[in-house]
C-alpha cells in the first residue's frame, strides 16, 4: 500500500514539473508569435504611409515632363 502512494506521489511531482515545462513553452510560443507579428506589421504600416509619399513626390517632380 505504501508503495502505490509513493508512487502516485511521484506521479503527483511529475505532473508539476510538465505543467511548470507547459506554462514556459506556452510563454515562449506566444513571445514568438507576438514578435513574429510585430516583425510583419511594422514593415507592412511603413510602407502602407510611404508609398503614397513617394508617389506623390514622383508624381510632382515628374509634372512638366509628362
Amino acid at each position: 500500500m505504501e508503495d502505490l502512494i509513493q508512487k502516485l506521489a511521484q506521479q503527483e511531482q511529475q505532473l508539476n514539473e510538465i505543467h511548470k515545462t507547459v506554462k514556459q513553452l506556452k510563454r515562449y510560443f506566444l513571445t514568438t508569435i507576438i514578435v513574429s507579428a510585430i516583425t510583419f506589421l511594422l514593415p507592412v504600416i511603413g510602407l502602407v504611409i510611404t508609398i503614397p509619399w513617394l508617389i506623390r513626390t514622383f508624381e510632382s517632380t515628374f509634372q512638366g515632363l509628362l
